[in-house]
């Protein structure tokens, strides 16, 4: 485990000032002048221009860090890019409550990605794909460059899978190209190689190759992630009672578990935003999977362990990447990468799941204890308070008094503001 100068733990954080939590943040993880910058300014209009078509200005989101993360063994600070009120500090408080029991094990399968080439109007499916399972080594040496990095580093085609489908547009033959795409999110690689497969697979097949391209259901590429969660720091035995009912009533009812696997993504989604991954694609991956039975679940699962303690497990298919693409363009995200401690694509998948995990645990205690309103209005205040045109330490007096009245309206906000100048 990390020591206290370069740890995750880093006691009363929330309540330092952005300066200091900077610096602190700039010792730990190394940070040069240039990289923390990156972290608190808005991304160069000509990079900008070139990233996407029509560029006026740029859409800034705050980026925090998420402390007490022991993942695998290893102290790491978490960036988290997220404009949500609560999200940050549900997902370090959670952290904290792991550590006692070593906080977070996670595994990532190997990045294999699917690349699907849609084949139409083949006349012997079952021949066709005896003939491109027996063209594997063939199919292998044209996808599988040796002046290619991904395949250097042992990335490159690995095997096929084949599904026939039965649609109102008439059958077709389906075929899956796995792909080992090492430290890339993998779609530029994946596409390359089934539009450079389509006419060989065409030609075996005897039909015509339609669409070829990656799915974002990367369910080659799991992580699994375990924590224990004492049940004395939870809030006692009616605390977890209450989280395992939730969670439960989530995996049973598909109208819970859209907000409950919400919560897993609001934890995973800002860790990928900030490293520059693609959240999209993550998203209608985890949802897809989660729906993979025929009914849509809950992501995440609980029990109790022989001690009493409070086991949580999530389990989520995690394409993400710590080369090429935005990742490697966005000086913010190389900025994330470093203070993670530059980690490879398998690595980042398990802090990410961890972070998911983290923050659906802390959603369920809140709404297993006080109810979810109570922390999250107390943070939701300073907004309105901001809302209301306060400025520098009026915020947090409005906000103080707003949560103390238990009314936190624009209305109310303006007119405490209003008092507290007239003062």
């Amino acid at each position: 485990m990390a020591d206290e100068a370069s740890g995750s733990r880093i006691p009363g954080f929330h309540k330092l000032t952005r300066e200091e939590r900077l610096r602190i943040l700039a010792q730990r993880a190394h940070l040069t002048a240039e990289e923390q910058r990156a972290l608190e300014q808005a991304l160069p209009l000509p990079l900008a221009t070139q990233l996407i078509e029509n560029v006026v200005g740029q859409h800034a989101l705050p980026l925090g860090i998420a402390t007490n993360f022991l993942v695998n063994g290893k102290d790491v600070l978490v960036p988290m890019c997220v404009e949500e009120s609560s999200v940050v500090a549900a997902a370090s408080h959670a952290a904290k409550l792991a550590r006692a029991h070593g906080g977070f094990t996670a595994h990532a399968d190997a990045p294999v990605m699917i690349g699907q080439v849609q084949l139409l109007g083949v006349p012997d499916p079952g021949a066709a794909e005896q003939r491109i399972r027996a063209a594997l080594p063939d199919l292998q040496r044209m996808a599988n460059p040796p002046d290619s990095t991904m395949v250097r580093m042992g990335g490159g085609l690995k095997g096929l899978e084949f599904r026939e489908l039965d649609t109102v547009r008439g059958p077709m033959l389906v075929v899956h190209l796995l792909v080992d795409v090492r430290d890339a999110m993998g779609a530029n690689a994946v596409n390359t190689v089934a539009e450079g497969l389509a006419p060989v697979l065409e030609e075996l097949s005897g039909g015509r190759a339609n669409l070829r391209i990656l799915s974002n259901l990367a369910d080659r590429r799991l992580v699994r992630v375990k924590a224990v969660f004492d049940v004395e720091e939870l809030g006692g035995e009616r605390v977890v009672e209450n989280i395992l009912d939730a969670w439960a009533f989530a995996d049973a009812d598909p109208y819970r578990a859209a907000t409950h696997n919400k919560g897993v993504m609001n934890g995973l989604d800002a860790v990928v935003v900030a490293t520059g991954n693609d959240w999209r694609a993550t998203e209608a991956g985890a949802h897809a999977f989660a729906a993979r039975s025929g009914r849509y679940r809950s992501l995440t699962r609980y029990r109790r362990t022989e001690q009493g303690h409070l086991e949580g497990e999530l389990v989520v298919p995690l394409a993400l990447g710590t080369v090429g693409g935005a990742t490697k363009l966005l000086p913010s995200a190389q900025a994330a990468l470093k203070v993670l401690g530059n980690p490879g694509a398998q690595q980042l998948a398990c802090i990410a799941a961890s972070v998911g995990l983290a923050q659906n645990l802390a959603a369920l205690r809140a709404l297993g204890d006080e109810g979810i309103q109570k922390g999250h209005m107390a943070l939701h205040a300073s907004n309105i308070a901001l809302l209301a045109g306060a400025q520098g330490k009026e915020v947090e007096e409005v906000a103080r008094r707003l949560v103390a009245e238990g009314h936190v309206r624009l209305a109310r906000a303006k007119e405490v503001l209003a008092g507290l100048r007239s003062q």
